[in-house]
């Protein structure tokens, strides 16, 4: 077969077939063009491509009417033509790492001393320069200078490279509204960083549940499997963020109906704030009893007379379920009702300088 390629040459084509171990391209003739599948596969043995896929690869040469491509150079295919042309072409080259020396590392193509810089060595999880003494790495020649006899190399551009290819191919793959699976690789106090095909996404703990966590460890731990909706992507900044709240049907469908207005139910206070008391009524679901409503001076500090998983008798006033928001009063007897008005009346503080509450203390003796 007369050669229609120079060593070295890039050309894009298609994927037309892959086997066990080789994938056969497309080249507008009667046979394939042939590159090996353990190229393009990583150490789980997964493989990164699929058939009809546009791939760009390097001619490499013609063995015994075979039109043989790389994406990269191995040591037995780097003659000096060969290695001038992958500087020309950018194609990538393989080189192991033999000794550090002054600036960076001595590695050997082939049969050819090059050198790579500090810099030019790893990329975002970098090593110590002893660890990468004995690895076989892919390079991409940045200088070829004198003949061939001095040569720069970068393993940095490489890793780049593949980074941003990984990160094009999942921003096709993973949008926002998808829903994925993925492990959790650690946690914080704030959320959750699970790995979804390769990627660190943040599942913020304002996104677990409806029900309101305190401690994350208490719902997830390192190594589960998670499933969760992506509910925002920055590709630019390569931030990711989930939610599995988002799965959670709504704790909100159907409570004006569980709740009508005039409803009286105990519930618990949930939370304590300076407008009034939050009682929770159902799981996820809070309703707000204003301080207006309660029997105590507008400017009495609600902390010292309430507190969380207190019981509360209420009435439900209102139900917004589009805003979520739910209006109460309290259920008061006539006995707490006098005891009210006395307070209101007298406004008598107790001896250690704390306002006296005769309301709550008649719902301390209910308990």
């Amino acid at each position: 077969m007369k050669n229609l390629y120079e060593p070295g040459q890039q050309i894009e084509t298609k994927i037309v077939a892959i086997t066990d171990d080789t994938i056969f391209l497309d080249l507008g003739l009667k046979s394939e063009g042939i590159l090996n599948k353990a190229e393009l596969t990583d150490e789980n043995g997964l493989c990164s491509v699929k058939e009809g896929e546009t791939i760009k690869v390097f001619f490499l040469a013609n063995k015994s009417e075979e039109l043989h491509f790389t994406t990269r150079l191995s040591g037995k295919d780097t003659g000096k033509e060969i290695l001038e042309n992958a500087y020309k072409n950018g194609i990538p080259v393989e080189g192991h790492v033999t000794q550090e020396i002054k600036g960076g590392f001595e590695v050997m193509v082939g049969s050819t001393r090059a050198f790579c810089p500090y810099s030019q060595m790893g990329y975002r999880d970098r090593k110590e320069p002893s660890e990468y003494v004995g690895q076989h790495l892919t390079f991409r020649i940045q200088e070829y200078k004198n003949d061939g006899k001095n040569i720069v190399l970068s393993n940095r551009q490489i890793l780049e490279e593949e980074a941003n290819d990984k990160l094009n191919r999942l921003q096709k793959e993973l949008t926002v509204g998808m829903t994925v699976t993925g492990k959790i690789k650690s946690i914080e106090s704030y959320g959750a960083f699970v790995d979804v095909n390769g990627f660190q996404a943040l599942l913020p703990i304002s996104e677990v549940s409806h029900v309101r966590v305190a401690d994350i460890h208490d719902v997830f731990k390192v190594g589960q499997e998670v499933t969760a909706k992506i509910i925002k992507a920055d590709w630019a900044h390569e931030k990711m963020s989930l939610s599995t709240k988002e799965l959670e049907a709504d704790p909100w469908k159907g409570i004006a109906e569980k709740f009508p207005v005039g409803t009286k139910i105990e519930g618990s206070v949930s939370r304590v704030a300076d407008f009034g008391l939050f009682i929770n009524l159902a799981p996820a679901v809070d309703g707000l009893v204003h301080i207006s409503k309660l029997p105590v001076e507008r400017n009495t500090n609600l902390k010292k007379v309430y507190k969380a998983g207190d019981t509360l008798t209420v009435t439900v006033d209102s139900v917004d379920t589009e805003e979520k928001r739910i209006s109460l009063s309290p259920v008061v007897s006539n006995e707490e009702q006098d005891n009210a008005s006395e307070y209101l009346s007298k406004q008598k503080d107790s001896d250690d300088g704390e306002t006296y509450n005769p309301f709550a203390e008649l719902l301390k003796k209910r308990k």
